[in-house]
């Protein structure tokens, strides 16, 4: 296990100190909740569910008691960066904890740690500051539980009941889609349940008993938990799913996606392991139930995949429980087709030697193509914590004091939230809608209108960073923003391509010196390209980020 995890923590430390922004944003909540400010982004903010990963958070608020969080640096890395990554190495390493209990096998464990290392979707977003690596433990650690279980013919068992649903409670906590994964135990009840079962009482004892009660261990304390969010933020659903508007796919869709997603983990690996497992349900005994209950949770995390809607980040964010959890099956499915008895006409030698080799050949066929899309997004990784830090928190800091605002009463409308929290003193609202229920609302009913009328009447604020589609899409474009009072200080001059409508704006009525305002111009004329240029070419770079918010 030891093993295993030092070789993904070698693939991970590919990826130096890069943090996605998006991660920063449940920092903010951390650190809000830490000095007792309540669920909020910042210091005077309404309470709104900006977040969606309330089990994560718990764990940060944790480590920031501690004094292991948000506190400072060890070495030169900042603890933001290299707290979130030990915890994504606790958890790969709780991962193959799972792997090594469920198969009893060292060398299934080493391999499922190699595709684990060398599957790239896993290793960034595992160690990209976000909740998958306690998400992705949780999915393992319940195919492990159900596969065990099914093994000792313990399925229907008190014990096995409580820990499921005690898993699916902390998954349902950590993504909003792990709610799926209460249907896991009953599934697998459902599907193991022997012939002899198949009576009244059998089926009362066997299936509806253990299933209500493991119903119960996770649904009381999920309505308590909804209960709370409604009385706390007024809605059943964080804020972040009311800006993403999910719906209902197609069964098309979920098909494509579900091709998709299979098809970057390898149909060579894929193939593989279908093949041993059908070797393995082919024969009677309880190898046969017990890797029908480890493929429940994989089965339900390709389920959830295909329904959410696809992700504008790179590399299947959403798919890291799919990996976890197909790791542990596949390898429990080379482990038992490998001690199997084979047919007395085919050498178990020979068997075993073709199984082995088949594994191999489908690992090295998968990792190559994977390895290629690794080394384009390391060369261009999704949007960093640090970069937004520098860009928007730190750089409108700097704004509001060469044009003499002051910085509480300021405030700041731009669409890359994380970074600019931990870092800005000045009123930040969310032009992406995740932090901002009116805006959220807006774009669920695609009434862009109305994020104009709200940005421009309601929130009037001092200053305005827009680029790309979000300049594009609410329409805050040049003309757009020039007409509502507000003035130039930086643009990009770009009008396609990723920088286009890439600027920095001030509402003219809070300028009170035109000199300042001209020299502040020629400022950013000259310091904001640096910026964008160390953007570009360090984006896996450390940065300083204030533990406290100078304002």
């Amino acid at each position: 296990m030891l093993l295993g995890t030092a070789l993904v923590a070698a693939q991970a430390a590919r990826l130096r100190a890069w943090i996605v922004d998006d991660a920063a944003i449940t920092f903010a909540y951390a650190r809000s909740v830490a000095h007792g400010l309540g669920p909020v982004q910042q210091a005077g903010a309404p309470p709104v569910e900006g977040y969606s990963n309330p089990s994560w958070l718990v764990v940060l608020i944790l480590g920031h008691g501690l004094g292991v969080f948000d506190h400072g640096s060890l070495f030169g890395v900042g603890d933001l960066v290299w707290f979130p990554k030990l915890l994504a190495l606790l958890c790969v390493l709780g991962v193959l904890w799972c792997v090594r209990a469920t198969t009893g096998s060292s060398v299934a464990t080493l391999v499922a740690a190699a595709v684990l290392a060398t599957n790239w979707s896993f290793v960034i977003w595992a160690f990209s500051g976000l909740e998958n690596p306690l998400y992705g433990l949780l999915v393992a650690g319940l195919a492990a539980l159900l596969a065990r279980a099914a093994a000792r013919d313990e399925l229907p068992g008190v014990r096995t009941a409580v820990g499921a649903g005690l898993l699916a409670l902390v998954a349902a906590l950590t993504r909003p889609d792990g709610v799926l994964y209460a249907g896991a135990y009953p599934l697998a009840l459902l599907l193991t349940v022997p012939r002899a079962a198949l009576t009244r009482s059998g089926l009362v004892a066997r299936l509806l008993r253990p299933t209500a009660l493991e119903v119960a261990v996770f649904g009381l304390p999920y309505g308590v938990f909804l209960l709370w969010r409604r009385a706390e933020f007024g809605q059943w659903v964080p804020n972040t799913a009311v800006a993403k508007s999910q719906g209902a796919p197609g069964l098309g869709e979920m098909w494509d996606r579900a091709v998709d997603v299979l098809g970057y983990a390898g149909w060579a690996g894929v193939a593989v392991v279908l093949v041993a497992a059908a070797l393995v349900l082919v024969r009677p005994g309880s190898g046969r139930a017990e890797l029908v209950a480890a493929g429940v949770p994989p089965l339900l995390a390709l389920v959830g995949f295909a329904v959410l809607r696809p992700d504008w980040m790179a590399l299947y964010r959403f798919a890291t429980p799919l990996w976890t959890a197909g790791a542990l099956f596949g390898a429990l499915a080379l482990t038992r087709a490998w001690q199997a008895r084979w047919p007395s006409a085919v050498p178990i030698p020979a068997a075993r030697a073709l199984l082995a080799l088949a594994a191999s050949v489908a690992l090295a066929v998968s990792a190559v193509p994977q390895a290629a899309s690794a080394a384009g997004f390391r060369r261009y990784p999704t949007l960093s914590m640090c970069s937004v830090a520098q860009r928007y928190g730190l750089l409108f800091n700097t704004y509001a004091d060469r044009l003499g605002l002051p910085r509480r009463t300021s405030s700041l409308l731009l669409p890359d939230l994380g970074g600019t929290l931990l870092t800005s003193g000045l009123r930040v609202v969310d032009l992406a809608g995740l932090t901002d229920p009116v805006i959220a609302r807006a774009y669920g009913a695609d009434d862009m209108a109305a994020v104009r009328s709200y940005v421009f009447h309601e929130v009037r604020p001092t200053f305005v960073h827009v680029h790309g589609p979000w300049a594009s899409s609410p329409g805050l474009l040049p003309r757009t923003l020039r007409a509502a009072g507000y003035l130039p200080l930086y643009d990009s001059g770009a009008d396609s391509g990723p920088s286009a409508f890439d600027s920095d704006w001030v509402r003219a009525d809070a300028v009170t010196s035109p000199a300042r305002l001209a020299a502040l111009q020629s400022w950013a004329h000259h310091e904001v390209p640096v910026l964008e240029q160390q953007r570009a070419t360090s984006p896996l770079t450390t940065c300083a980020i204030p533990s406290t918010i100078p304002r």
